[in-house]
């Protein structure tokens, strides 16, 4: 039933927003913004009594007929999802709708008054026309012939100068944009009604963050940073200055079966204005093809120029079955939380993702990754599968997700993981990262990785500035933040080791591999009492029990810096015995990540160097990532000299 609203004939403007009520329009930035029926007449009635609560019954009465059969609660909660949904709001944050426990809702953003309608405004300075007989009146309206013609050379001249001129240009010259450079895409809202669906937001975030991602001409902000600002109260332009980028890309997420809406708005950070905004209607089956036209509309907003491989990488969609793709976001959902839970359960959501569509190439990209996680932190003892036996799996994961798509940044970054840890295989590795870069420049994972392969050759400018990159894309994440303090070390850039691990802890105070490469660095500086109270904070972090924490200090004041090695050694050898998952609540604290390596690095720290060689023999058997920085860590240059140590750099296949 049509609303009888005292707003019926006038607009109504809130924030960036403009409502016409006569002409039934919702326009953001003057951008019409797609909402119709019920949850436009929502907003008519609570615009008409802004500040004042609207009852649901109210609601009822004015929307609903009392003839009307309808699902009322369903019905007003679909209407009020909607509106929130084209506003950009959310029950949680409200802005402008917010809910009244039990009673209804309330608009209570600010509204300014109405502007006068236009038909007002000309009556008011023009005066209506006079029926009289005047003779100037009709010499006025019956033109001459001459003054005919008069006119039409005059606008004929007019064209001229518009077409030829460059008045035409001043005139309808496509309005300038902001220099927009860099984006983050905080995490989309599930206006849904269903917090089981929050996957599926998560996922289609990562999706637009990794189609926007093949812009090289914008830099484009990680997923996992813009993680931390889900369910944030913080504000856009606070958020903005944090990730240091000049817009954001705001949205929501409906989804009903398998229909869902988009609604995306673009903002500049500073100054803070509303540049573009728009809903996508789509069936999941064609959501690689929304999440494209998304991407490319950002980019025509801002003006950027796609490359052709650029257009065809955003162009290059596929339908998807919409059961597999489900299973497909769960298990990118869960293994992307870099637990040993999350990992499990993230390839059998992967497997099943298969399962139901054998070539579904993400399916595959995404099994490549949790094996490439389980190789490179899984733990034996608790029955993980050895690097050697996982990285086949990941490479033979990646291998099929591009048989069936070759444009995947994702699988070329494991394939370059595997031909790194596994094969041994420096120009194949080099060759899968950058391919990786060429079709995702923003993909940070494959900067880190590829950063490690630079740093482990010795081509230390080159590690590092990959090393940066990664971190301007992905600064907020702890894998990067440690990845990247590690690279630095290796690259013996121990001042800048110490600032960006400072800086770490700055985000996050409770970080343990922060405090262990500063001990690192003060290890390497001999400053020995500093590194030993880092490791020691490490530990305390990493989860040590405090009684195993207290022997760790009574070796150390009793025996030194080799007492410390010895106690730490003993908790380790303990730890082995025991099944753990990846970083588990075993008491045992930095050890529950301790491989081979660590072993040797252990044995060498007590000049125990027949049990080092051992070690470090195994964990080339087990191919165990670390081994590929035997000629950069700096912890191997007291044995460097040593045979037995050049021999196995050779096995590494590193430049002698």
């Amino acid at each position: 039933m049509p609303l009888e609203s005292n707003i019926r004939a006038r607009i109504a403007r809130f924030g960036t927003f403009e409502v016409d009520v006569a002409a039934r329009e919702l326009r953001k930035s003057g951008v019409r913004i797609r909402v119709h029926g019920q949850p436009f007449e929502v907003l008519a009635l609570l615009l008409d009594r802004p500040g004042e609560t609207v009852s649901r019954e109210e609601l009822r009465q004015r929307l609903w007929p009392t003839d009307t059969l309808v699902d009322f609660d369903h019905g007003v909660n679909t209407a009020i999802n909607r509106l929130r949904e084209a506003l950009g709001d959310s029950a949680e944050n409200p802005r402008f709708v917010e809910t009244v426990p039990r009673r209804g809702y309330r608009f209570f953003a600010s509204v300014e008054p109405p502007a006068a309608p236009p038909e007002a405004k000309a009556s008011a300075s023009v005066a209506p026309p006079s029926e009289s007989n005047d003779p100037g009146a009709v010499r006025i309206s019956g033109l001459t012939k001459k003054t005919i013609a008069f006119a039409i050379s005059l606008a004929i001249a007019v064209v001229a100068i518009l077409v030829f001129g460059n008045v035409r240009q001043r005139l309808f010259a496509r309005r300038s944009s902001p220099n927009i450079q860099s984006i983050a895409v905080p995490p989309l809202t599930n206006l849904s009604g269903d917090a089981n669906q929050d996957y599926f937001a998560d996922g289609l975030t990562d999706a637009l963050i990794t189609d926007l991602g093949k812009i090289s001409a914008i830099r484009v902000i990680s997923r996992t940073s813009v993680m931390q600002y889900k369910g944030t109260r913080k504000s856009l332009p606070e958020i903005a200055q944090e990730l240091n980028v000049d817009a954001l890309i705001e949205g929501t997420v409906v989804r009903s079966g398998d229909h869902l809406r988009i609604t995306a708005n673009l903002l500049l950070a500073s100054p803070e204005k509303h540049l573009w905004a728009e809903s996508y209607d789509s069936e999941v089956g064609d959501v690689l093809a929304l999440q494209s036209r998304v991407a490319q509309a950002v980019a025509r907003e801002i003006q950027v120029k796609l490359t052709p491989e650029e257009q065809r990488l955003l162009g290059n969609v596929r339908p998807v079955n919409p059961k597999a793709h489900d299973e497909y976001l769960k298990g990118r959902f869960l293994c992307t939380k870099n637990t040993r839970e999350g990992v499990d359960q993230g390839i059998q959501y992967f497997q099943k993702a298969i399962e139901v569509a054998p070539t579904e190439p993400l399916a595959y990209a995404g099994l490549a990754d949790c094996y490439g996680i389980l190789a490179w932190a899984g733990d034996i003892s608790a029955g993980d599968l050895a690097p050697k036996d996982a990285m086949p799996k990941a490479r033979e994961a990646a291998l099929k997700a591009l048989e069936f798509d070759t444009n995947l940044a994702e699988a070329y970054t494991a394939l370059g993981l595997v031909e790194l840890t596994l094969d041994w295989n420096w120009s194949a590795a080099e060759r899968e990262f950058k391919r990786a870069i060429e079709l995702n420049p923003n993909y940070s994972l494959a900067h880190a990785l590829y950063a490690h392969y630079l740093v482990a050759l010795g081509r230390f400018d080159e590690g590092i500035a990959e090393a940066k990159r990664s971190l301007e894309l992905d600064p907020f994440a702890q894998f990067t933040l440690d990845f990247n303090q590690w690279a630095f070390y290796l690259a013996r850039q121990y001042d800048l080791t110490l600032k960006q691990s400072k800086k770490a802890l700055e985000l996050a105070p409770e970080f343990p591999w922060a405090h262990y490469d500063i001990a690192m660095v003060y290890e390497q500086r001999r400053q020995v009492d500093e590194s030993i109270q880092e490791f020691l904070k490490a530990q305390e972090l990493f989860g040590l029990s405090l009684d195993r924490l207290a022997e760790l200090r009574k070796a150390y004041q009793l025996s030194g810096e080799k007492g410390y090695w010895r106690k730490t050694l003993k908790f380790c050898g303990e730890a082995t015995k025991l099944p753990r998952k990846f970083a588990s609540a075993s008491g045992y604290g930095w050890c529950d990540y301790a491989q081979n390596v660590d072993f040797a690095r252990l044995y060498v720290h007590l000049g125990e160097l027949d049990a080092a060689f051992a070690s470090l023999r195994k964990a080339c058997v087990n191919r165990e990532g670390l081994v590929i920085y035997l000629d950069a860590d700096p912890d191997w240059d007291i044995v460097r000299s040593d045979s037995r140590f050049r021999d196995l750099v050779r096995r590494v296949g590193l430049p002698q």
